[in-house]
């Protein structure tokens, strides 16, 4: 009889329902579009789930434990994200308890940076272009 893997989206759900403190505590400043872009909680991402996702901006939100310290896993998981057009960045759960405020701005100016792609190189003197 062949095995079945459980579907991304049930262990998303199940993550969802089992939030961390930290997670909780980001979700009550993310939720409901506050920094005016809409952002999910617990999103497949290719293989993985995101903690949160910001599909609009292509940004992904990682909160992080002491057990992820220099986590070689954490970073190949980085890697594969990105590859797949994504931007992501991580947090420490302490910094979410203990910095809201800053970890809310370093969301924000992420999110400015990725609305704003950088414009075109300016041609060279004389319109040439090499």
């Amino acid at each position: 009889m062949p095995q079945f893997r459980q579907r991304p989206t049930k262990r998303a759900q199940a993550l969802r329902n089992e939030a961390t403190p930290a997670e909780r505590r980001l979700w009550t400043r993310l939720s409901r579009s506050q920094l005016g872009h809409k952002f999910s909680r617990q999103m497949p991402v290719g293989p993985f789930i995101a903690d949160f996702l910001c599909r609009s901006q292509r940004l992904v939100i990682e909160l992080d434990g002491g057990q992820h310290c220099e986590n070689e896993r954490d970073e190949s998981r980085t890697r594969l994200i990105e590859a797949q057009g994504y931007r992501l960045i991580r947090f420490w759960n302490n910094e979410v308890m203990e910095n809201m405020d800053g970890v809310i701005e370093a969301i924000r100016s992420e999110l400015a940076r990725l609305a704003c792609p950088h414009p075109q190189p300016l041609p060279r003197a004389g319109g040439e272009r090499k």
